[in-house]
């Protein structure tokens, strides 16, 4: 078999006479970012310098036929054999399945099938994207195309890359077409169906008006002059791979006619333009053009041949594998796979050593390359060739294995990496969107395949993490390109930072409105058969109607919290037909203990372990109800680096829950034990009920009381979810914890006395350090010191004063940024107005609040707050932490 699979790598070679080329060193025009800042620039000679270095750079590694036949292993070839090698090869060519695979794999549940439950978090998050969806505007999305189609632009362009002076202008617009698509298949929003109708109708009369051959797009066809003639150009067929993916879509799932015209004529332009290319010169031009970015091109071209049968879109689609990158892949899964059936575990190849070296991914640009597996991976489907299965396989283990973070994504400013060398990764350039959303695609393509739940496990990680993080609450359209993952880093800093609605539209708020308008296409799958059965990969709140097997599912699941860690999912049954019979098939996530229960109808059902799906075939009757409980447990997964010194570098998850301290800087944690809950234990649910805010006004300024690490402060009031927000919030505790008047409220808390704990610094306490002097944070053991401790002392309109009990008269007093205990000097009998001014703060409800999931970890110098990286908005964080024995 292993023998076959080296066989087999021939089979990439379309014109195996053909040299290919395949960029594998980064240069500086590979960045979206770097080619936007170049363009936008305005030195000149800076340009044109950089545009002439990358042009004659040759930074390309030959795949020719000669470097192919280098690879023919000794052990298992004598020399004379080479010609039976070829031979052979053309021999499987010639055998190859040319029809779609079918029968094996599952079938997606289509998203008009699906609804989320609009308060979950899903749900809310696919309602903001929804708000965005409808806020844009059709004459500012097709302005580019109007103008160079030459007609009237009513309206105003938008910004950013898709301002009419950016190469990459118009890729926005496809992605905006997939998304409706997506979203109307999803919501059923009559609003958004009239609105991406009239866009694919405005795109239709650009078409017609730019000639007869088909073209569309934002910018001229001389783009494609200079990709063809291999001259810096940004990345032309990604934005056209963008724009037919969206006309596929709104054909597919909103049945638009003129969409699948309009996508067919564009590949009919497209074909021709390639053929000419081929002819003309050699087809070994076209390959080194495909060094620049071209998207999906060969997904897209698949996935239009199975709507048209055409034979063009077929042969198109393989002129866009880049078998030059795909190759790479081949050979390196064949190559280990020989190494490993040896007894020396070591095979000998001629020539090309670069290539059995420690990883296949290094240096290249993530998101240029993911969608080329996804294409090989549906060409696999439309073909049957099992190589493309192998190699999407390969490709995933090796991104998992080698190059992902805990959040479930990859890349560092858009490039892999050296592998297992992440530690020295982290910055706030991490994990690019896009990456993140083409991974999901290839991970959920291999669930269908295989039905392996690893596959599932992926997806719910980076979903959760990956996908969820990138959206700035309920704000639409505020979402992010790059996830930092450095040190005390915020989605608010950095060199991109929050998007904006009109003036943005970078790669990945394309991909983003994409994610969050399919979040349940994968859900649920389906599996045909005279027991059909249906696949819950995802627990999220939902219902399906699933009609292969007759009945509507309803699934809820409760909101996690951190004082009860159990996943509770109840799924109710409706059957529209009596008495038949299917399977359903509930994955039992890797995260979860054998103390998980199921119950059918209150009957317990016997428990497959951890890691794997649990069938339960019935005759569904309407009200059936089954329930999981799955106990959620915190672990440590350390970063993936082989280096000693990074061996203590790990990351916390609760279940599928990436937990981040609420931090500035490095986290340096302190074990106590073994077991993790004995050190990392949950926040209470009364405790959000304790959190306050003190603040005072000073001339039209509202100021609010602050903590540094060391110290307080005042800050310009802040808006919830920021840093400041984090620092201004503080909890009210008892001094005594066997008091029988323990502070259950704030209104309770006045008169008392209390210690104030900063509330990203569990365990500390405000405490003076004596009269007139500063304030600090320290240790909150009232047993010890007295300094700590202050009487809340009520006032008039809602005000309130903190007293110092062991300093009598004396108060927490704020002047411009400086915090201090002030003391009344006894002259004016406390009634100065200044100092009453000074030390008087209106109390309200903390500015931040608890998740229901958060947790405090013990650190070696402090403790740290833990709460779920998707639900911080621009709050500063670390996810790695130092972990000490």
């Amino acid at each position: 078999m292993m023998m076959i699979l080296a066989f087999m790598i021939w089979v990439l070679c379309c014109n195996p006479a053909a040299g290919k080329e395949c960029t594998n060193t980064p240069t500086e025009l590979s960045s979206h970012s770097f080619r936007y800042e170049l363009l936008n620039s305005n030195n000149k000679t800076l340009q044109q310098n950089i545009l002439m270095l990358n042009h004659n750079h040759n930074h390309l590694t030959p795949t020719d036929d000669s470097a192919w036949a280098s690879l023919i292993p000794r052990k298992l070839l004598k020399h004379e054999d080479e010609f039976g090698w070829m031979m052979m090869y053309r021999e499987m060519k010639s055998q190859r399945v040319k029809s779609r695979v079918s029968g094996s794999f599952l079938n997606e549940v289509g998203l008009g099938d699906v609804r989320l439950d609009p308060d979950s978090v899903h749900g809310q998050a696919q309602q903001t994207n929804l708000e965005y969806l409808l806020m844009l505007d059709v004459d500012s999305l097709v302005w580019s195309f109007r103008k160079t189609a030459g007609l009237p632009t009513p309206g105003t362009a938008y910004g950013g890359w898709e301002s009419p002076d950016q190469e990459l202008r118009g890729h926005f617009v496809g992605h905006y077409l997939s998304a409706t698509a997506q979203m109307w298949a999803s919501t059923g929003n009559s609003s958004l169906k009239e609105k991406m109708t009239a866009v694919v109708s405005a795109l239709g009369e650009c078409q017609e008006q730019m000639s007869s051959t088909g073209y569309l797009s934002a910018f001229p066809s001389e783009f494609f002059d200079r990709f063809e003639a291999v001259q810096p150009v940004w990345a032309p067929y990604y934005t056209i791979h963008k724009i037919m993916a969206g006309l596929v879509d709104q054909y597919i799932l909103a049945g638009n006619n003129q969409a699948l015209k309009m996508v067919t004529q564009m590949a009919d332009y497209f074909f021709k333009r390639v053929q000419n290319v081929i002819a003309q010169y050699t087809i070994e031009r076209h390959w080194r053009s495909l060094n620049e970015e071209t998207g999906g091109m060969n997904d897209v071209m698949y996935r239009l041949y199975t709507i048209t049968g055409d034979n063009k879109h077929l042969l198109l689609a393989h002129l866009f594998d880049k078998p030059c990158f795909l190759g790479l892949l081949a050979i390196k899964m064949a190559f280990k796979g020989l190494k490993a059936k040896t007894t020396s575990g070591s095979w000998s190849f001629r020539g090309n050593q670069a290539l059995t070296t420690a990883d296949e991914l290094s240096g290249f640009h993530s998101n240029t390359h993911i969608p080329i597996v996804v294409g090989a991976q549906m060409r696999y489907e439309v073909t049957g060739d099992p190589l493309y299965k192998e190699i999407s396989m390969f490709f995933m283990d090796t991104v998992n294995s080698s190059h992902m973070y805990a959040t479930g994504g990859t890349s560092v400013s858009e490039f892999w990496s050296d592998p297992k060398r992440l530690a020295t990764t982290l910055q706030t350039e991490n994990e690019e969107s896009c990456t993140t959303y083409n991974m999901l695609k290839v991970s959920r393509n291999l669930f269908r395949w295989t039905k392996e739940i690893a596959y599932a496990d992926y997806y719910e990680r980076a979903l959760t993490n990956g996908v969820l993080s990138i959206q700035r609450g309920k704000e639409p359209g505020v979402m992010i390109y790059m996830l930092p993952l450095g040190p005390g880093m915020s989605k608010a800093t950095g060199y991109h930072k929050w998007g904006t609605k009109f003036n943005s539209f970078w790669c990945c708020y394309g991909t983003g409105i994409e994610s969050f308008s399919k979040l349940g296409d994968s859900i649920y799958f389906e599996e045909t058969g005279n027991n059909p059965g249906l696949y819950i990969i995802q627990y999220i709140s939902s219902s399906v109607n699933w009609k292969l097997g007759q009945i509507v599912l309803d699934q809820k699941v409760m909101p996690v919290v951190a004082w009860d860690p159990r996943l509770r999912v109840t799924t109710t049954i409706s059957s529209k037909k009596d008495g038949s019979s299917s399977t359903l098939n509930f994955r039992i996530p890797f995260w979860t203990t054998s103390s998980a229960k199921v119950t059918l109808n209150g009957r317990d059902i016997p428990l497959t372990s951890p890691g794997n799906f649990l069938p339960v075939t019935q005759k569904w009757n309407s009200s059936d109800v089954i329930t999981l409980e799955l106990p959620i447990t915190l672990r440590m997964e350390a970063i993936q680096d082989e280096r000693s010194d990074y061996a203590s570098l790990h990351a916390i998850l609760f279940g599928p829950y990436l937990l981040v301290a609420l931090t500035t800087g490095d986290s340096d944690l302190k074990p106590s034990s073994n077991s993790l809950s004995d050190w990392i234990t949950p926040i209470p649910s009364d405790y959000n009920s304790h959190l306050i805010s003190l603040s005072q006004q000073t001339g039209k300024s509202t100021l609010a009381l602050a903590h540094t690490p060391n110290s307080l402060t005042t800050v310009k009031f802040p808006d919830p979810g920021t840093s400041d927000s984090v620092f201004s919030t503080f909890r009210i505790i008892s001094p005594d914890s066997n008091s029988t008047a323990r502070v259950t409220s704030r209104a309770d808390a006045i008169g008392q006395t209390v210690m104030l704990e900063p509330y990203s610094l569990p365990g500390m306490v405000i405490v003076e350090n004596g009269k007139e002097q500063s304030l600090g944070i320290g240790i909150g053991d009232s047993a010890s010191s007295r300094n700590s401790v202050f009487r809340l002392v009520g006032g008039n309109d809602g005000m309130v004063r903190l007293e110092s009990e062991s300093l009598k008269g004396c108060f927490v007093y704020s002047f411009n940024e400086t915090v201090k205990l002030g003391c009344d000097s006894g002259d004016s009998g406390g009634s100065d107005s200044g100092f009453l001014a000074a030390t008087s703060f209106k109390m309200t409800g903390g500015i931040s609040n608890y998740s229901p999931v958060s947790f405090v970890a013990k650190g070696v110098n402090m403790n740290y707050l833990l709460q779920p990286l998707f639900g911080l908005r621009d709050e500063h964080y670390t996810v790695y932490f130092k972990v000490h024995s």
